[in-house]
């Protein structure tokens, strides 16, 4: 369901026909036929994108284009349906997503497995490129096109065609799914979704919404017969339901004509299905639920509900969610800071307010907690929002908020003409699916600023205080453990809470940005021109290095590293430190001379980010920003560098937060196996070990501070810029901050030791560990020793094609044959740093019973690529995607930020980089079998099953 379908049904002209209909009715139907909604701006005042062309076909299909050419060559198709799981009778409960997969499980005119075939072969991978999804008033499909040559773009269309007219449905088929489907909800069963819920289930009691989550109920997955399947298919995959938006590098009118082409023979099957009635919002009063979720994140909610909001959008209504969105910003700021305080009542905190699938208006104030924090966080936030609603925003506070959401604004629009493909094309079907208009950057900095313009606190005010005045509240607190005295305490807390005074806030001192100078600017020593790489290599006098490349990938993008020390090589490999919860606090703890607050207050209105990393060989600091704000972003990854705050407070947090952390992570059998297993691949490192609550507890911040600034003050500085700027640029702003600070001290030597990672020895039994999660979930991980990529690639990217043929066999037997798992995945790695250390693995989530099955498919699949040569045909299946991929994101800033951190040290690094394609190209069946056979051993497997500690108490 969309937030305008009922104002705006007379518009469709949809008329619900009763009983059945010839197929000449049908084709009338069809010859006339109305679309399920009209476009958003049929109703609106707000202009839609002009770039895009909005169309219908004669059978009531919609259809939305716009050319983009980033990346160039590509495109991106959505072909929405809509109808969710709201559509669903009760014996239809998860059939709308069954219903999806077996969109992909043979057509009238594409035999089961052979769909997905067709796509690898012209360059599309399952998952990243071919996907669908159903949500509950939505089901759409999506192809990420490699080319938009005729090929690629007709048979993009065809199968999309196929699969919503013409899918089979066979029973057997069904059948065969149905296993799949058990294995999505079972790996979906988590203490998040339980905890979402609860939650519908308070807000929504007897709506709709709250009794038809997408997954379905596990009895109709097991037994529903093949009819329910036509039954919903044939109701609700009708081209008057349909919404095709496709977005690219190609001329318009061709594509215009070629979805005209694919889709306008299609017709209806049967009368349309009914629109859901999704009940009414029940009157309320206050109320306090509890709900014990071992595993997950202790946390209160405040929620106030009103009936759904299902007002067009238009300048008016757009104009009321700013203003309430700038409250909320403010009360949400407010939050934050108190979050990033000594002592912090609660970890995290905010406030929102949206409409839930055209059902339900919901405002939430949530905050999460420590377990026996439940108090403080719960007077806290709700006193902190109802001294927002008794006095208001002050003037400062709502000019910063003005300033930030136009600044952002701005630099949409200035970035506008390289928009990415697929974000345009799913900005598209958000926008469409909320019944909002896709308007252009331009227009909405118009309605932002017509809507700021001489607006005053009071204002601001006025549009916030209704979000808190539903109906209400109604308290929701997850909690991993049991709450003392129950709900009644909570109603007790709340209500005393109620009863408290609250003060105005008390206005904060102005800030200026205190680090604008580093010294005397430098010059370059030495200026290298990198021709293959259409980079440019500057070298200062005070040893640092900056390596630049301007591109045109996107507008008003430029990406940036500061790496320095040796990072992991200088830890010891025999005990965990401190430092490694430094990428948790580094950046919340600000500068030395500003908190991290004071620091965003001061740069309001700039576009800027720092953030922190230990890698295998160096420090590392990355940064984002825009042209006009290289300088100060610059100065700011300098300051973070030399003088970096490394303050006490979000350390005590995320210390505080530990225990909690590893809860949630030890609720479900992937969390438990990542920060069990993280050790054990690297034969004990404690570098690469998760550390233990009781390790973190001993922590103290000072250790850490030592710890990150020793390694930060030594060895040369190397810097690497990406994309919108000017290489005379890039020099200067290096030149003023980093290049002009005093000469650094040399690199420290590794530790001994620590340039080495060993990869365990294989097990021909399984090491056991355990989850705390469902006894029904489990988890079984295979991965063989390979080889590092630190001089030559080569034989990595060989390893790497030998996983993608590996992950074609993997789903095809382990989904698809035998239905043990959802979603297998096979992946493989290869260190730059560690010699000899990368690995191919195998991991899914099973059942307990089917580890064992697992298992000995894997070995299967392993031994018939060693002992067979694989053909032509898989391989380029394999490789093609990957070759593909590859190549959008060489359109990409991200990829060249990558590629180019090592060349002012290792130049030799370019030609890898050039050769990368050509090497993926030059593989033969046979290489991938000698591959297979060196690193796919049985002896040296390592394997490794995670069952639940739960299990025996079951």
């Amino acid at each position: 369901m969309t937030p305008r379908r009922l104002l705006l049904a007379a518009v469709s002209g949809l008329a619900l026909l009763a009983g059945p209909l010839s197929g000449a009715a049908l084709a009338q139907t069809a010859a006339t036929a109305q679309p399920s909604d009209p476009w958003p701006q049929a109703a609106s005042d707000i202009p839609a994108d002009p770039a895009v062309r909005f169309g219908q076909l004669p059978n009531g299909m919609r259809y939305a284009i716009l050319r983009n050419a980033t990346p160039p060559g590509q495109a991106s198709l959505r072909l929405r349906i809509d109808a969710g799981s709201l559509m669903e009778n009760e014996d239809q409960l998860g059939l709308a997503h069954f219903m999806e997969h077996m969109a992909f499980n043979g057509t009238t005119n594409i035999p089961e497995n052979e769909l997905l075939r067709i796509l690898e072969r012209l360059g599309l991978a399952f998952g990243a490129d071919t996907n669908a999804a159903t949500s509950w008033d939505q089901t759409f499909y999506q192809l990420e096109l490699p080319r938009t040559n005729d090929e690629t773009v007709d048979t993009g269309l065809r199968i999309m065609r196929e699969q919503v007219s013409e899918a089979l449905m066979e029973a057997d088929d069904i059948d065969a799914e149905r296993g799949v489907i058990e294995g999505e909800e079972r790996t979906r069963n988590t203490p998040g979704l339980r905890s979402a819920k609860a939650q519908f289930a308070l807000l929504a009691p007897g709506q709709r919404v709250s009794q038809r989550f997408p997954i379905g109920d596990l009895e109709v997955i097991r037994t529903a017969p093949r009819q329910r399947f036509v039954d919903f298919y044939n109701a609700y995959y009708r081209p008057s339901r349909a919404t095709m938006f496709a977005v690219g590098d190609f001329d318009v009118d061709v594509m215009e004509e070629k979805i005209r082409s694919a889709f306008e023979s299609w017709e209806p099957k049967a009368p349309d299905g009914p629109e859901p009635d999704l009940g009414q919002v029940a009157p309320r009063e206050e109320e306090t639920r509890i709900l014990v979720e071992p595993g997950v994140q202790s946390s209160v909610q405040l929620n106030w509900v009103a009936n759904p909001d299902r007002d067009p959008d238009t300048v008016a209504e757009r104009r009321s969610r700013i203003l309430r969105g700038l409250g909320l910003a403010v009360l949400n700021r407010r939050l934050g800071e108190i979050a990033r305080a000594d002592n912090p009542p609660f970890i995290a905190a905010g406030a929102s307010s949206n409409t839930l699938f055209d059902s339900i208006d919901i405002s939430t104030l949530t905050a999460n907690f420590n377990p026996g924090g439940l108090q403080r966080a719960l007077e806290t936030a709700e006193q902190e929002q109802r001294r927002l609603i008794q006095f208001g925003v002050t003037e400062a506070e709502l000019q910063r908020e003005i300033t930030d959401t136009r600044t952002s604004l701005e630099n949409a629009v200035a970035a506008a003409a390289t928009r990415s493909t697929p974000g345009l094309v799913n900005g598209l079907l958000t926008a469409t699916n909320d019944d909002r208009v896709f308007s252009t950057p331009q227009t909405n900095l118009e309605i932002f600023n017509a809507a700021v313009d001489g607006l005053t606190p009071a204002q601001v005010d006025a549009a916030v205080k209704p979000v808190f005045e539903g109906q209400g509240p109604l308290a929701l607190v997850v909690t991993p453990e049991e709450i003392e005295g129950g709900e009644a305490a909570v109603t007790s807390m709340l209500q005393a809470s109620e009863a408290t005074a609250v003060t105005a806030r008390v206005a904060q001192a102005a800030t200026e940005w205190p680090y604008a100078s580093f010294g005397t600017p430098a010059q370059p020593t030495e200026r290298r021109e990198l021709t293959e790489v259409g980079a440019t290599l500057v070298t200062f006098a005070n040893g640092t290095t900056l390596v630049v490349k301007p591109t045109t990938f996107r507008d008003e993008q430029i990406l940036m590293t500061v790496r320095t020390g040796i990072g992991e090589l200088g830890m010891p490999t025999d005990q965990v430190q401190a430092q490694t919860l430094a990428g948790f606090t580094f950046a919340a703890g600000g500068l030395g001379k500003l908190t991290a607050d004071e620091l965003a207050r001061v740069l309001s209105g700039r576009i800027f980010g720092a953030s922190f990393s230990t890698d295998g060989d160096a420090y590392q600091l990355a940064g984002a920003t825009r042209p006009q704000d290289l300088a100060l972003e610059m100065q700011l990854l300098t300051a973070y560098l030399t003088d970096p705050g490394l303050r006490p407070a979000p350390f005590e947090q995320i210390k505080a937060v530990f225990p909690q952390i590893i809860a949630q992570q030890s609720a479900t059998p992937g969390g438990a196996f990542a920060i069990q297993s993280s050790g054990l691949l690297a034969s004990g490192d404690a570098r690469q070990t998760f550390p233990t609550a009781e390790q973190v507890a001993v922590f103290t911040n000072d250790q850490l501070k030592a710890q990150v600034t020793n390694g930060l003050s030594q060895g040369p500085i190397s810097v690497v810029m990406v994309g919108d700027v000017t290489v005379d640029d890039a020099i200067a702003a290096v030149g003023s901050t980093l290049a002009a600070l005093p000469a650094r001290p040399a690199a420290p030597a590794p530790l001994p030791g620590s340039d080495a990672l060993r990869f365990p020895a294989g097990t021909s039994t399984p090491v056991t560990l355990t989850h705390n999660g469902p006894p029904e979930q489990a988890l079984g991980y295979i991965a063989w020793p390979t080889t590092d990529q630190i001089a030559d690639r080569t034989e990595a990217r060989t390893v790497g094609i030998l996983a993608d043929v590996l992950e074609l066999r993997v789903l095809d037997e382990i989904r698809e044959r035998q239905a043990l798992a959802y979603s297998p995945g096979v992946e493989s790695s290869a260190s730059e740093v560690y010699p000899g250390y990368g690995s191919i693995f195998v991991n899914a989530q099973t059942t307990p019973e089917n580890l064992g099955a697992y298992f000995t498919a894997i070995d299967v699949i392993a031994a018939s690529l060693r002992d067979t040569p694989i053909d032509e045909d898989e391989l380029n299946r394999a490789r093609a995607p990957t070759i593909e991929a590859l190549r959008r994101s060489q359109a990409g800033n991200e990829y060249w930020l990558g590629q180019l951190e090592d060349v002012a040290a290792r130049p030799e690094t370019i030609q890898q980089t050039l050769t990368h394609i050509s090497d993926l190209e030059a593989l033969t069946p046979a290489d991938i079998q000698a591959a297979a056979r060196k690193y796919l051993v049985p002896e040296k497997a390592w394997r490794a099953q995670v069952t639940s500690a739960n299990a025996a108490a079951q």
